[in-house]
């Protein structure tokens, strides 16, 4: 099915009929001659196809152009005026921070957004700000240092600068929205959100997933928190809740960040709890607008008391992953990512049980590329045990 798509490249508008499976890469590369925009992996790890996007770094190859409707998008094209990307250029030059140049131009993007982003950066935090982006040239030494170099110099202010976060909706799924809403029973009721809601048959053969989280406090006070959503949402890195559960249904979203990557899952959920039994369910449903990634969940609770100020939070998550980022989805990986997440969780549960009358702390985004490195050491060294 084709859309008529409107946006602005560079600075100038244009209007084009694209097939809704196009990828922003392909559109900029086929139909615009946009050929400085690189394709690499096309699965949004190298980074070599990173553009702006209504000013934040955005994957163009797992992007699909038709949910660009009405946005801004630079390429490494689009810089020429612009005099911090001058100045990162020779840098760049200067240092010796490219060779056979296929990533350079996700580089430049990259180090662009880190200047502005980033002012006091020294070079491991640098280095962590380009994980998400590859080469196989450099070793990296010389990109690290051009853009140290840049910082220590007074850059110029950056022209691109991130526009507010708005929902964009691909054409063909806001139509099909409208055609649910009027036919769907749940209208007469104003439950839409519901209604959309996967149930729990839906995860019958879904990825499964059982891990216990030991708590050094009573357990109490620990349902107290859990059976509340607003308060255990100001315990999860990155969540956050639009506002007070309606009838057992929020809404809010989650933050995650790998490399580049930024995720903003946005979505619906039904929590259930059980105050006799201290159990509970939370079914739910989210969606990252930009790339198109769809997660859904299902996660049963129980909390055990162990007597004293010591319980136990026992979960058996069932998820299904749908999209670009659904390479960070396997089991093994999750397992592993899950054990270092509970122990934010974990920590911050007891925080608040130990001082409740104190704000909740405000969370940090859930670092994806902090937890999948720890999970993937956490799997290498299991596997070197098992030698």
């Amino acid at each position: 099915m084709s859309d008529r798509l409107t946006l602005q490249v560079d600075g100038q508008e244009v209007s084009a009929t694209v097939e809704g499976r196009m990828h922003l890469a392909d559109f900029l590369r086929e139909e615009l001659l946009k050929t400085g925009t690189h394709l690499g992996c096309e699965q949004g790890v190298c980074g070599a196809c990173t553009v702006f996007v209504n000013g934040r770094p955005t994957r163009s190859c797992i992007t699909l152009a038709a949910v660009c409707e009405g946005a801004q998008v630079t390429t490494v094209e689009g810089f020429d005026d612009d005099p911090l990307m001058a100045q990162i250029r020779a840098a760049f030059s200067r240092h010796h921070g490219l060779q056979c140049g296929y990533c350079t131009p996700g580089m430049l993007t990259t180090a662009y957004d880190i200047v502005r982003r980033c002012p006091d950066a020294d070079r491991a935090r640098i280095r962590q700000e380009l994980s998400g982006n590859l080469c196989r040239c450099t070793g990296y030494a010389g990109i690290v240092e051009a853009i140290a170099d840049v910082l220590a110099t007074n850059p110029p202010a950056a022209i691109v600068q991130p526009m507010a976060r708005t929902e964009i909706k691909h054409p063909v799924a806001m139509r099909a929205a409208v055609q649910r809403a009027t036919s769907s029973p749940a209208v007469a009721g104003g439950n839409l959100a519901a209604a959309e809601l996967p149930t729990a048959a839906d995860f019958d053969n879904a990825i499964g997933l059982q891990q216990s989280l030991s708590l050094k406090v009573a357990a109490a006070d620990v349902w107290a928190i859990i059976s509340d959503p607003e308060a255990i949402a100001a315990c999860i890195p990155g969540a956050a809740l639009d506002g007070p559960a309606d009838g057992g249904l929020v809404s809010g979203h989650c933050q995650v960040s790998v490399g580049l990557i930024k995720a903003h899952f946005r979505g619906q959920a039904m929590f259930a709890a059980d105050a006799g039994k201290q159990t509970g369910r939370l079914l739910g449903k989210g969606r990252d607008s930009l790339s198109r990634t769809e997660l859904a969940g299902l996660l049963d609770f129980a909390l055990v008391d162990e007597g004293g100020d010591q319980c136990r939070l026992d979960l058996d998550m069932r998820y299904q992953l749908n999209g670009p980022l659904s390479q960070f989805g396997r089991p093994e990986l999750v397992r592993e990512i899950a054990d270092h997440f509970l122990r934010a969780v974990g920590e911050a549960l007891e925080a608040r049980v130990l001082d409740p009358h104190s704000k909740a702390p405000r969370q940090r985004s859930l670092g994806g590329m902090r937890l999948i490195v720890a999970g993937l050491k956490s799997l290498l060294n299991r596997a070197l045990r098992l030698r």
